[in-house]
């Protein structure tokens, strides 16, 4: 196992689903009711690590890579625009036949939830989503400069280029590429995880490229106004008490407007399920035992 397929034995089993898109991997552990995850830009199952052993005892947890920059298996014929992504959500819950599933969004991975339980709803129940994007963001979000990974994947050169830093682990805690979304720092094995396949394998980092080029605000207006029409489920805003990425009363905000719960994880950026994972678990399961 190398540095950039190693996931952390606590996600469960490793297995592989067959999309119509392609092959994606996968790790499952836990019974009951089932919460799939779906992370973000360039990370990978590893961001659940941490979440999962403290869910499974009463959940089936399956923590996906998707393909989205730090992934293991290419998928250079999948439309990986923001519908393509949210149509490989729907495909995997499909393929695995799941239903009644609670979905779990985190970063980006909230953006594309919510475009995969609008537009596909019949096998969601609930819809997590942990410090994302809301309507009132941009996408890629404009605190730390993340902007700035749609402009360079213009370009397969420029795309390359910017990412060359991330050999250096100095680089990892700075504020246009870790240091906003995780307050402490990520292990380095993780952190090897996530960057190492966008630095020396080609063909995953043009996914990540297809991946970030196509992202816009206009996909996540559209879902949240849908979502408000017709999804007609429970919905809960976990949200980062000290998040820098995705602004508090932007999450305020949209809770009110789609009759949802918010709820606040203290001590922590972005990535909940790495900075508070025992209070992420605590929140969700509260919830969901709730709703």
């Amino acid at each position: 196992m190398t540095a950039e397929t190693w996931r952390d034995p606590r996600l469960g089993a490793a297995r592989e689903a067959r999309l119509p898109a392609g092959p994606i991997r996968y790790h499952d552990a836990g019974h009951g009711p089932v919460l799939v995850f779906v992370h973000g830009y360039l990370v990978n199952a590893n961001i659940w690590r941490k979440l999962v052993p403290l869910l499974s005892g009463r959940y089936r947890c399956i923590a996906v890579d998707w393909p989205l920059g730090s992934h293991v298996a290419p998928m250079p014929g999948a439309d990986l625009s923001p519908p393509g992504i949210a149509r490989l959500v729907g495909d995997f819950l499909d393929e695995l036949d799941l239903r009644d599933v609670t979905l779990a969004g985190n970063d980006s991975g909230g953006a594309y939830a919510q475009i995969a339980a609008a537009d596909r709803p019949e096998r969601i129940a609930r819809l997590v989503l942990n410090s994302c994007e809301t309507p009132e963001c941009s996408w890629p979000p404009g605190p730390g400069g993340f902007g700035l990974l749609k402009a360079a994947a213009r370009r397969p050169a420029t795309h390359r280029v910017l990412y060359e830093p991330l050999r250096l682990p100095a680089t990892w805690r700075l504020p246009n590429t870790y240091g906003w979304l995780a307050k402490r720092p990520i292990d380095p094995p993780v952190m090897r995880s996530y960057v190492r396949p966008v630095l020396t394998r080609p063909a995953i980092r043009h996914d990540g490229r297809r991946a970030i080029s196509a992202v816009s605000p206009r996909y996540t207006q559209a879902a949240a106004d849908r979502l408000r029409r017709s999804f007609g489920k429970p919905v809960l805003l976990a949200w980062a008490a000290d998040d820098r990425v995705f602004p508090l009363d932007h999450a305020q905000r949209y809770a009110a407007a789609l009759g949802a719960e918010l709820r606040t994880i203290a001590d922590a950026y972005t990535y909940t399920a790495e900075d508070q994972p025992q209070r992420t678990a605590e929140l969700l399961t509260d919830w969901l035992g709730a709703s």
